[in-house]
């Protein structure tokens, strides 16, 4: 085992849409600080929200990498460390373990993302399921997806139902599956739901929603799926949208204190002076908020920090688009709970609905269709998310 002949620096784990757009915002005002990535995957960068469109567009998963590792390794000047999965954080002597080598730190950050939730689910052919939250996953699973023509879809969460919808316009057969008695249930109430629901099927999608799938069995060609109420289908592919899980173990084994994701304060820092948390496995303030836009300012903010310019994070209420073509959505806010009380404005253009916390106070708002643009003067009225100092 070497040590890393370069300077410490900011050692980064991961090289997702969160690790290089940290890289991006520290190169803005600090060329010269030594910048470490370390990744399991191959470095390239690309987009992961394309990975749910990639089907009416046709697209493989080269057309996907917007810059090479190596490109964006030299244009940015840091040191790139691709196929290096990290084994162990070494707190007290601030370096990182891998296979082949130590790497020390001076500042390490964590952004290792999100693994997608493994189901209870029997049968030959579980280990052929799908998973679409990563390149190389697309990569993998590109030529049998190609050529599938009727898929089971396990998941009608967000990503779910935009990779449903995206099937469905490039011409696959589509089952959309999910225990939940309705689509999006951690963002839309019953009454949006019902509409894109309408959508969906008006597409052909076959709506299994509330029953669970519980058995996938490899056939000569395909699959057979079994769910809990007795219904089977015979498809030729299985995709597994079922949420995500933050990617905390490495943080669990160094003694980090982890909830749901790696639990930071609003300057990212984790309960190590030295180590901070950014992304999908960050969980600020009880939140994880695997979206672009708290993932920008949350860059934004560690760049700062990290330069010497501590920074806390500030995410004022943001917009949340459902890519579904069929039946567009925008919403942002509290948009889902029990608590909240409805306004609602029906059209033939579209909905505009607006809801009411408990004390009056308007929380959230959702807009369908044309009527898209009438949310933004509401934005401005949404508290902020995280209040930064």
């Amino acid at each position: 085992m070497s040590m890393e002949p370069t300077e410490k620096g900011v050692v980064i784990v991961g090289s997702g849409f969160a690790a290089y757009q940290l890289v991006r915002m520290i190169r803005r005002q600090d060329r010269a600080v030594p910048v470490t990535v370390v990744t399991a995957d191959s470095g390239d960068d690309y987009s992961k929200p394309d990975l749910s469109h990639v089907f009416s567009k046709q697209q493989r998963a080269s057309d996907l990498v917007k810059q090479s590792a190596a490109d964006f390794a030299s244009e940015q000047n840091i040191t790139l460390l691709t196929h290096t999965r990290v084994e162990q954080i070494l707190r007290e002597e601030k370096c990182l373990v891998t296979a082949t080598r130590t790497i020390s730190y001076d500042k390490l950050v964590l952004a290792t993302g999100a693994s997608p939730f493994k189901l209870p689910i029997e049968g030959d052919g579980v280990d052929h399921m799908i998973t679409l939250n990563s390149l190389q996953e697309y990569d993998n699973a590109h030529e049998q997806l190609a050529k599938a023509k009727k898929v089971l879809v396990v998941g009608a969460g967000l990503v779910g139902t935009e990779i449903a919808m995206d099937l469905l316009s490039a011409d696959r057969k589509v089952i959309l599956n999910d225990r939940a008695e309705r689509l999006i249930p951690g963002l839309l109430p019953e009454f949006v739901a019902n509409q894109l629901f309408r959508s969906l099927a008006a597409e052909g999608c076959d709506l299994a929603l509330g029953t669970e799938l519980v058995r996938v069995n490899r056939m000569e060609q395909g699959f057979e799926v079994l769910l809990a109420n007795g219904q089977s289908y015979q498809v030729d592919a299985v995709i597994s949208a079922a949420g995500l899980v933050p990617h905390k173990q490495l943080a669990e084994q160094a003694g980090l204190k982890t909830g749901r994701g790696i639990i930071v304060n609003k300057q990212l820092l984790t309960s190590d002076s030295a180590i901070y948390a950014l992304g999908d496995v960050a969980e600020i303030e009880g939140q994880v908020m695997p979206f672009l836009q708290p993932i920008m300012l949350s860059a934004g903010a560690l760049a700062n920090t990290l330069v010497g310019k501590e920074t806390s994070v500030h995410m004022p209420a943001m917009l949340v688009k459902v890519k579904t073509p069929a039946y567009p959505i925008q919403l942002a806010g509290r948009t889902a709970g029990d608590d909240l009380s409805w306004k609602v404005d029906v059209s033939g253009q579209g909905m505009l609905v607006q809801s009411y916390d408990e004390a009056g106070q308007l929380a959230g708002f959702i807009t369908t269709e044309q009527r898209m643009p009438e949310g933004f003067p509401l934005l401005r009225q949404l508290p902020a998310v995280i209040q930064g100092v």
